[in-house]
């Protein structure tokens, strides 16, 4: 009997830190799988042949129509799931866009065209990645554009946007899409409500990148927070 005590002690003792660690060895494999992704994008965009100008002219018609439409059909969360353009018809088969770099939050990560759950989570072809969402700006910069980029707030252990309260204004986000390098500056960070879409659209004669994700962490995403990014350098 006591001999069945301490196998029954020693299994529930080995169950609890497998249920401690799964967190870590998830998190692991899904940043292992966003940095092999990273890897890929960079190497398959330094190859002359991959131009894509049919892609990029699409891309530029999109932003000035949902611009000149005042981003009307941004509306509820199918249209934040619609892409710009679906990449897999140009030939980009893992649908990455392009790759965000924070270095203050030591994070880099692919990003898709659209806010679809996989996208958001696991990610195409399995890479852990942010989404641009549906109904804003692609992410090749411009005037009167504005990429909203959603993460979630730590997903199975790894860490996405976890730490993005560790932004402040003045630091320096880049986004590299097939064709350039976009560095903006942080330059405003609010918290708002879930409905107020308005905050998230397109302003005026600026060039942003807004962050977007939920507030505050493991609250059930009551708030959004946002953090708005303008475009320092442009060609």
């Amino acid at each position: 009997m006591r001999k069945t005590s301490l196998v029954l002690a020693a299994l529930l003792a080995v169950a609890g830190i497998c249920v401690m660690l799964w967190p870590v060895f998830t998190g692991n494999r899904l940043q292992s799988s966003a940095a092999t992704a990273v890897q890929e994008f960079f190497a398959e965009r330094n190859e002359p042949e991959q131009q894509y100008p049919e892609l990029l002219a699409a891309l530029q018609e999109y932003n000035q129509r949902i611009y000149a439409e005042k981003q009307c059909n941004l509306v509820d969360l199918e249209a934040c799931e619609e892409p710009a353009a679906d990449l897999t018809a140009y030939g980009i088969e893992d649908e990455i866009i392009g790759v965000l770099e924070i270095p203050t939050m030591e994070l880099t990560m692919p990003v898709y065209l659209g806010a679809s759950d996989d996208h958001l989570a696991a990610g195409a072809a399995g890479g852990a990645g942010t989404a641009v969402l549906g109904n804003t700006s692609a992410p090749i910069g411009g005037n009167s554009t504005n990429c909203v980029i959603a993460g979630h707030r730590g997903w199975k252990g790894a860490d996405y946007f976890r730490h993005i309260d560790r932004l402040a204004v003045g630091d320096t986000v880049t986004l590299t899409n097939l064709w350039e390098t976009l560095t903006y500056t942080v330059a405003d960070i609010q918290i708002i409500q879930p409905h107020e879409v308005d905050k998230i659209k397109i302003q005026q004669s600026r060039d942003l990148l807004t962050l977007l994700t939920c507030h505050p962490y493991a609250s059930g995403e009551r708030q959004r927070y946002v953090v708005y990014c303008e475009r320092t350098e442009v060609r």
